[in-house]
């Protein structure tokens, strides 16, 4: 069984989105390590389980945030 098959086993997601965020954003998006470039920013995300990733998401959402990609770095 590899670790996609169980749900317990945490992560670390790197997130990109288009809009631009400063680092006082991290505590609303669960500690997540903020990095600024020219054209989007990427959220980096402590060791999460899918749950914690879908709360990520949602409020991206809630924020109005375009998404530019999810990736499982860890």
């Amino acid at each position: 069984m590899g670790n996609r098959d169980r749900p317990d086993v945490v992560s670390v997601y790197r997130i990109a989105v288009q809009e631009k965020l400063d680092d006082e954003w991290s505590d609303w998006l669960d500690g997540a390590t903020i990095k600024n470039s020219s054209d989007r920013t990427t959220l980096t995300s402590p060791a999460i389980d899918q749950s914690a990733l879908r709360g990520i998401l949602n409020r991206m959402w809630d924020l109005n945030l375009m998404v530019l990609s999810v990736d499982r770095i860890k």
